[in-house]
């Protein structure tokens, strides 16, 4: 787990937002704000914020799902931002992606055989009907379904099996990279537990590395090797899991983990509540972008960006005023 297998540097997305009659630029969302970081094999980051501050523009923009305005996505130390079509459409075997809501990302009108035979058809892998087939039960075998699923529809089944059709799908081009969007947020919790111990299962046992963004802080917290934390486009704090939920440093941080239920109800735990809302990415504040909420703010936080500091060589954090 030494060796990075994603390294991500400087990356921006600025969707313009046009108005009146010509159609001008009358402002931007600078949804993803210069962030950088890497991902080593095998290894599993975890990436947590406050809904619309940018994690799913992220995760897509690493695969070129959404074109990154600028910046560099190294993949094996190759920047797949300077692919062109057809050399990116050979990279999409290694980056695969889950999407949240298992409902509305199968096709209701194909069998669950033709949605796994399709990335193999695509990407004109095992030639014949027969080794498709054998890979077929080898998908459904990995996420623990019957063989007779392949015949049947996406209706037919649970929210929670759904998911595992599309955990298959993204395996069926044996993938090194998958970004895990959400992928248990739209399940039962039990549910979603089974499908986590999946993730993990195949983890090990194929050598996968995941981008996994979620609202669950607990269930980041299991899966994770290490943690992101986003705010407002930014990526303010990273750690390894054990570190970031022990000892977070920047008071946006400290405030998410807070919200966190404690399972015992004898032991009383402070909860912070920040004050006023999320400001608009169209006009977000000078400075520090957090502090308009945050109770620890000072007059440097207002006036430029906290560049990043480090605790620890796997612990780093942008504030000027970190918690101690």
């Amino acid at each position: 787990m030494s060796e990075n297998l994603i390294e991500v540097k400087n990356l921006c997305k600025r969707f313009p937002i046009k108005g009146g009659l010509l159609g001008r630029e009358v402002g931007a969302v600078n949804a993803v704000n210069n962030i950088s970081f890497s991902i080593k094999k095998g290894e599993t980051l975890g990436l947590v914020g406050e809904s619309g501050c940018g994690k799913t523009t992220l995760g897509r923009s690493i695969l070129r799902l959404i074109e990154p305005t600028s910046g560099q996505v190294k993949f094996n130390g190759e920047d797949i931002l300077t692919y062109n079509k057809n050399q990116m459409r050979a990279m999409r075997r290694k980056m695969q992606i889950i999407f949240q809501d298992p409902y509305a990302s199968l096709n209701p009108r194909m069998t669950v055989g033709s949605i796994l035979e399709e990335p193999l058809i695509i990407h004109n892998l095992f030639k014949t009907k027969e080794e498709r087939q054998k890979r077929l039960y080898k998908l459904l075998e990995y996420v623990q379904l019957p063989k007779d699923a392949l015949n049947k529809y996406p209706h037919e089944f649970s929210g929670g099996q759904r998911q595992r059709v599309c955990i298959a799908r993204a395996l069926a081009v044996e993938p090194e990279f998958i970004v895990c969007d959400e992928p248990v947020s739209a399940l039962d919790v039990s549910v979603q537990a089974q499908v986590v111990n999946l993730l993990m299962d195949l983890q090990k046992e194929l050598g996968l590395t995941y981008l996994f963004i979620a609202h669950d802080l607990k269930v980041v917290e299991y899966i994770s090797n290490r943690v992101a934390v986003m705010y407002l486009g930014n990526m303010i704090e990273v750690a390894e899991s054990h570190e970031l939920y022990g000892g977070a440093r920047h008071p946006y941080t400290k405030a998410l983990f807070s919200a966190i239920p404690n399972p015992n109800p004898n032991i009383s735990k402070e909860r912070i509540i920040l004050e006023g809302d999320i400001p608009s990415p169209m006009n977000p504040p000078a400075g520090c972008h957090f502090h308009p909420r945050c109770w620890m703010a000072k007059d440097e936080c207002r006036m430029s960006y906290p560049p990043v500091e480090s605790m620890s060589q796997t612990h780093e954090y942008r504030c000027y005023n970190p918690i101690s």
